[in-house]
């Protein structure tokens, strides 16, 4: 991140060579002795406070006005330094400028909106109007996509279609030769041979030039490249070119930490969404649905439903504490457990929930859990259900829409010895069954009896067309309970959704 202080002193004299090294944000504040001004009128000047001198000066550097003695009405030349200072001025407000964009890039926390800040920012400093970043990381690792500023999804499907060796990023992309660094088409349908698919979309888009910078790292290499796209011929100034080089280089790193970033929660997520059910068992007699939503850390929040002997079903859900990759291994030792528990004792659920406790007491004292687990009988439309110190299933029909009652119990390992009494629920043709864990009422923000009160008005408006799908009653639920968008916005709280209907 560039520092840039609020004042920046320059004193002016033959710099010692070593600093002839220096880049643009290695220093701000040189400290040396006022003097010396034959040196600020040295046809080469140095290098002056860490910024190269051969840079072109910026565009509202003022030139020397000429004088003598036949052009009485010239204003008299500026005095020494004038010139220098000018430069030193538009130096700080392009460092300036370098600081506020790369304050901000640091603010994003998401790849995705890195890659659109990095646009904005970029056309900012070429003068363009669009463009588009491809993330297409080396290692073949990904992920890969394509992100556009002023494009449609239509439009990057044009793209796209042009040969990838007639397209800049495309080059730098294939690393073909002499495309490591920037490649700029200043004048796109003035180019001999340029492809004609390229010169098609280029005319129908509107764009006339372009200009494309590689993004890499040391630690990664190449992540991806960005293009910027100008309406009209045209090609950033050696300044322009000088500082998005600065900034490409600081947004890769950034990029690249954001990268990594996604990866782990891609990984996890996949070994969480891995430790449940792949698919919903086929039972004659009931329809199931689920919903799950995991937060950016993976949570302990699962759901099963497993065939049981005498056609019967079991069907759980719980919740481990704590969050991260511990927690998701807590949920999969604790989910194949009760999976064990109820093929051998599942028609008693208090037995399979007791069994589950004293094996999380002897082998995770420091870990507690909630799960609710009820023992469906689909012909006979009934359920016996126990849960230990979770939240009560909800009961959705034509004609009722309330919560079952549950006896009142601690979460498992909270307790030297778990134990509390089965519920019998009896259920009739076209009712459903939701259970649910408490991230869902934890995501809306109120409290528990206004969170209840929310969850039950928003089954109960259910129309009669969602109420015969459990899929339709799950997504229903879901989307009324977290309106806009909370379903999906990241969350530390995990949802879960379980829909049981009976025919």
């Amino acid at each position: 991140m560039l520092d840039i202080p609020s004042r920046v002193r320059v004193h002016v004299e033959t710099l010692l060579p070593a600093q002839n090294d220096m880049g643009v944000c290695d220093a701000f504040e040189q400290y040396a002795p006022v003097g010396k001004p034959d040196a600020m009128n040295a046809p080469h000047p140095s290098k002056v406070a860490g910024i190269d001198s051969t840079v072109p000066s910026p565009a509202h550097t003022v030139a020397p006005a000429p004088a003598g003695p036949d052009s009485p009405h010239v204003p008299p030349p500026h005095p020494p330094g004038a010139l220098l200072q000018d430069r030193l001025a538009g130096w700080v407000s392009d460092l300036t400028t370098l600081h506020e964009l790369t304050e901000r890039l640091a603010r994003t926390d998401t790849l995705d909106g890195a890659l659109r800040e990095a646009l904005r920012a970029g056309a900012a400093l070429v003068g363009a109007r669009r463009g588009l970043v491809v993330l297409e990381p080396a290692d073949g690792q990904g992920p890969d996509s394509t992100t556009g500023l002023g494009l449609a999804r239509s439009d990057l499907g044009h793209i796209e279609t042009v040969p990838r060796s007639s397209l800049s990023y495309g080059r730098i992309l294939d690393g073909l030769p002499g495309c490591d660094g920037a490649v700029a088409q200043p004048d796109l349908f003035a180019e001999d041979g340029l492809h004609p698919r390229h010169r098609e979309v280029a005319a129908r888009l509107g764009y006339a030039a372009s200009y494309a910078l590689p993004l890499s790292t040391e630690a990664l290499g190449r992540l991806g490249a960005a293009v910027w796209l100008y309406d009209e011929p045209a090609e950033p100034s050696e300044r322009q070119e000088h500082l998005i080089g600065l900034y490409t280089r600081y947004a890769a790193e950034h990029l690249a930490r954001l990268l990594d970033v996604e990866r782990s929660r891609a990984c996890l997520a996949t070994i969480s969404e891995e430790l449940l059910p792949s698919r919903l068992p086929r039972i004659a007699g009931v329809q199931l649905a689920a919903r799950r939503r995991t937060g950016p850390r993976g949570g302990g929040d699962w759901y099963d439903a497993l065939p049981l002997p005498d056609a019967a079903l079991g069907l759980a859900v719980g919740s481990v504490t704590g969050s991260g990759p511990s927690a998701v291994a807590a949920m999969g030792r604790l989910r194949a457990s009760l999976r064990a528990y109820a093929v051998m004792e599942g028609e008693d659920p208090v037995a399979v929930l007791s069994d589950l406790e004293l094996l999380l007491r002897l082998t995770e004292p420091a870990r507690s859990a909630t799960a609710l687990f009820a023992y469906c009988e689909p012909t006979l439309r009934r359920m016996t259900l126990a849960g230990a110190g979770h939240c009560p299933p909800l009961l959705i029909g034509e004609r009722r829409t309330e919560f079952v009652e549950t006896t009142v119990s601690a979460p498992l390992g909270m307790l030297s010895c778990w134990e509390a009494p089965s519920v019998e629920v009896a259920t009739e043709p076209g009712e459903t069954v939701l259970l649910y864990t408490d991230g869902l009422l934890h995501r809306t923000g109120d409290s528990a009896d206004r969170a209840f009160a929310r969850l039950h008005a928003a089954a109960a408006a259910a129309p009669r067309a969602v109420r015969e799908d459990p899929d339709a009653v799950a997504e229903h639920v879901l989307r009324t309970v977290l309106p806009d968008g909370l379903a999906d916005q990241d969350s530390e709280e995990d949802v879960v959704l379980l829909a049981a209907r009976f025919e």
